[in-house]
């Protein structure tokens, strides 16, 4: 089913057609209504004036999450504060959380854009949508919700955790869609085998999942455990929330809903773009978001695009998913981890020395995380009930700042690798390729 057939549908001329009318009215509205892109347009010597065809959106300065921490908490607004309905942020690990304020119009959007992709999973009024993802200030949630809501599904909220009550109404209930995280989905299912559960008596009709990276084989994997196929939405906070990109029934690639986020590739080095079909930085610019306009927002996620009619019906371009990211952030299990985090936690224990490795692996199909610290000298030389408490202390340490169990291993002092530069915090085993 196609949702919105002339806007997933259209010809190249006139998506750019549209493109470029709404390239023009937005770049208008941040340099007329945001102080910053006044502020950058002018540093550049650029006007609305310049932008006459789409190539021109590379004149244009980027965006970061950092201009947007500085702007921290509404500086980025294009409109009123009481014309912002809704607020969401990022997670703000690393400081100031980014900050992403909707008008009512910015709420039809994202309803509208999470309608299209979720009829790609096929979709209707006559399903029952069990959305896992976590509702509050991050957008998970709200975008499914949103979108099924526009469609006329009946939606269970009941976001992130309580699994034994999640079988419970998914059985009870005749859930035909279930939202989650790939991670989650696996748990999940080995929670439902550990009941007892027959999936196919549950009669799945779809799985949509996204917030963390994985494989091909992870999807495979999913979709035999939930007898169900398996879609990948992606979006973030600060262009909309998911809704951006959703994956069609072939399964090859999300299509970006393009009439209102305009992609391109850059290498993240140079920052110049790259042609269709080169693997490199993502990089966004809403065309039509009314509460927090942005231009040129460098995601840091890597992927590349590809053109082509789809065989399911739509000219829409579409994105490979997402292999690794430009910056340090860790995405275990669908939490964002950063090490700065892991540190945070050691340094609250004064017998442990500020030297440590996050070593990530995927022995199997799930995230496992290692943190090995150096011990000094004396608690080294203690007894082993000294150690074991240490690291079990540790263990909960960090647990209360990821929300993520690690294994703690402490070691000899002086035995990490040390560097003269940068120190090798992460070792990331898996193979997200």
């Amino acid at each position: 089913m196609i949702w919105n057939k002339e806007a997933e549908c259209m010809s190249d001329e006139d998506r750019e057609s549209l493109q470029l009318k709404r390239l023009k009215s937005a770049v208008k509205n941040a340099y007329e209504n945001v102080p910053y892109y006044r502020k950058r347009f002018s540093e550049m010597n650029i006007t609305p004036d310049d932008i006459n065809t789409l190539k021109d959106i590379e004149k244009l300065p980027f965006t970061t999450k950092d201009d947007l921490r500085d702007a921290y908490p509404f500086e980025m607004f294009a409109v009123p504060r009481k014309q912002i309905v809704e607020v969401h942020t990022s997670s703000g690990t690393t400081g100031k959380p980014t900050v992403s304020g909707y008008t009512r119009g910015d709420i039809e959007i994202w309803s509208e854009v999470m309608a299209r992709g979720l009829s790609m999973a096929g979709v209707t009024d006559e399903d029952i949508i069990q959305n896992t993802h976590g509702y509050g200030l991050f957008t998970g949630g709200f975008g499914v919700h949103y979108g099924a809501q526009k469609i006329g599904a009946t939606v269970i909220p009941i976001s992130t955790g309580q699994t034994k009550r999640q079988i419970e109404i998914m059985q009870d209930f005749g859930t035909t869609v279930m939202i989650f995280t790939p991670s989650y989905g696996l748990y999940l299912a080995e929670e439902l085998e550990e009941e007892g559960v027959d999936i196919k008596d549950l009669g799945f009709k779809a799985i949509g999942f996204g917030a963390e990276m994985w494989t091909e084989e992870m999807r495979q994997e999913i979709q035999k455990r939930f007898n169900a196929p398996a879609y990948n939405i992606y979006g973030l906070t600060e262009i909309i929330g998911p809704g951006v990109g959703l994956e069609c029934r072939i399964q090859d690639g999300l299509h970006l809903f393009e009439d209102h986020f305009y992609p391109e590739i850059i290498d993240s080095e140079s920052l110049e773009t790259l042609p269709e079909g080169e693997r490199g930085e993502l990089v966004l610019t809403t065309l039509t978001r009314e509460g927090t306009p942005l231009i040129r927002f460098r995601t840091k996620d890597i992927t590349l695009l590809k053109r082509g009619k789809c065989g399911c019906g739509r000219n829409l371009v579409k994105m490979d998913r997402i292999t690794g990211r430009t910056d340090d952030m860790l995405k275990i299990r669908g939490v964002s981890v950063f090490p700065s985090q892991i540190e945070k936690a050691l340094l609250r224990i004064d017998r442990l020395e500020p030297h440590y490795q996050i070593i990530v692996t995927r022995p199997h199909l799930m995230d496992e995380v290692e943190v090995r610290v150096e011990a000094s000298e004396g608690l080294f030389s203690d007894k082993i009930k000294e150690l074991v408490g240490i690291r079990l202390r540790l263990e909960n340490y960090i647990h209360d700042e990821i929300g993520l169990r690690v294994k703690v291993t402490l070691i000899e002092p002086k035995t990490l690798p040390r560097s003269q530069g940068k120190a090798v915090r992460v070792i990331d085993k898996r193979n997200l390729q």
